[in-house]
């Protein structure tokens, strides 16, 4: 386990990254393969061969100098095809590191030719010199094709096989860049759903991906279906409750003054609020399309609805202002539910706006009670009031106002979180929603 999560850092995490790795990991290791098997069964055993050849004949030459004198040997070595001249080179042996073949032929000639003390693939790659200590001043010099002690040029079957894998690379680069397009177009699509905006998408590219694509696009029908019928029925319900609420109000009004009078008219008038709260729960599938919006406008606009009011409310914010592609009446309905729950349990608010580098949050802290970090789940469900932990001097609701703020920050594709004030002690809600 530990072995594959050490792996798994160095991997690719997309899945563009994985298919090119999938793509070029084979490719290489079928090139160094053939490349080490070829380069050593074909060049490693003829340039052992050649470099063998080659060796006799220095033998004979040398044999023939140490016999007949240098005159004969260097008859014998012009009808071999072999040069004895000025050495070019000091000693040892000289060869570019690319020269595989090299290594071979140096070899086998220093161990086949007696007193060699140097060989020189490096000064003319077309040619090769070998330096043999005959006891004179100089060591003498030897000079002949280079194709007589290996294949010419070997290296260049490796230039060869790397050129042809990078532009076979870039061939499939290409085609793998065509084939995932249509996936990230449908990533694309699916994530701008889950943050509540519905893109214009067309399935296509392979089979299936098409087959997901058109998956997509049935799954998010019937979401938007579902979504829409459920705002009707509901939204139907409460509306056609407003009738029996209006003539019991008309009701309430006929009747004479008195204790039961004040506390009908109360029940009504609760029912009504009530009814209010859930209609606007119930439609906030109809909420406004997103646009490039302020979002400091947006908390101003809140901070100065709630002062007027009465209340003290704080707010801070960046400087810069920027836009940010989002629902502003959506937004500023769920900062007004927050900066009013938090002056109902307190008596001061404070409002703040951040911008992130990927996401914008808006933070309301109070001076309340709090809600306890147990509770704080049960507090996002509809309809559920945590009256009995929270200060009732100001009045209750109906269990929808963090709810509704908690649903509009998913419908972003965002989120609701509580947590401590640490500047006024009471409970602080960050809202964040991705930019």
């Amino acid at each position: 386990m530990r072995i594959e999560r050490w792996i798994k850092q160095f991997l690719p995490r997309g899945l563009y990254g994985r298919a090119a790795l999938i793509l070029i990991v084979p490719v290489v290791t079928i090139q160094l393969v053939v490349s080490s098997v070829f380069l050593q069964r074909h060049f490693e055993d003829v340039a052992e061969q050649l470099s063998r050849a080659l060796s006799l004949d220095l033998n004979l030459i040398l044999q023939t100098w140490d016999s007949q004198g240098p005159d004969a040997a260097a008859d014998v070595a012009e009808a071999l095809e072999i040069e004895i001249g000025e050495p070019r080179f000091e000693g040892g042996t000289q060869r570019y590191f690319y020269d595989i073949s090299g290594i071979t032929v140096g070899d086998v000639i220093e161990a086949m030719v007696p007193g060699t003390v140097g060989i020189d693939l490096r000064s003319n790659q077309s040619e090769v010199q070998i330096l043999v200590d005959r006891g004179a001043a100089a060591p003498v010099a030897f000079t002949t094709a280079r194709r007589r002690a290996s294949s010419p040029a070997p290296h260049q079957l490796l230039v060869i096989m790397v050129a042809t894998g990078i532009l076979m690379t870039l061939v499939a680069y290409l085609f793998l860049r065509n084939q995932l397009r249509p996936i990230r177009r449908l990533s694309g699509a699916a994530e701008a759903f889950g943050k509540g905006r519905s893109v214009d998408y067309h399935p296509s590219g392979a089979t299936e991906v098409r087959s997901a694509g058109h998956a997509f696009l049935d799954m998010r029908a019937r979401i938007e279906g579902h979504m829409e019928q459920r705002t009707l029925m509901l939204s139907g319900v409460s509306h056609d409750l407003r009738t029996p609420l209006t003539r019991m109000r008309l009701a309430l009004g006929m009747m004479e003054e008195g204790p039961d009078r004040e506390d009908l008219i109360q029940d009504v008038e609760e029912m009504e609020a009530l009814l209010n709260t859930f209609l606007d729960f119930v439609r906030g599938e109809a909420l406004d399309d997103p646009e490039p919006s302020d979002p400091v406008a947006v908390a101003t606009k809140v901070v100065e609805n709630a002062r007027r009011g009465g209340n003290e409310v704080e707010f801070a914010a960046s400087e810069d202002a920027q836009t940010v592609l989002m629902r502003p009446m959506a937004v500023q309905r769920a900062l007004m539910n927050l900066v009013s729950n938090a002056l109902r349990y307190g008596n001061r608010a404070k409002v703040g706006v951040t911008l992130l580098d990927r996401a914008l949050q808006f933070t309301v802290e109070d001076d309340g009670p709090g809600i306890p970090e147990e509770r704080r789940a049960d507090a996002l469900r509809p309809f559920i009031r945590l009256d009995e932990a929270r200060n009732q001097n100001k009045g209750s609701g109906v269990g929808l106002g963090l709810a509704i703020a908690d649903d509009i920050a998913r419908r972003h594709g965002g989120r609701l979180a509580f947590g401590q004030s640490a500047s006024m002690g009471g409970l602080k809600v960050e809202l964040t929603l991705p930019r």
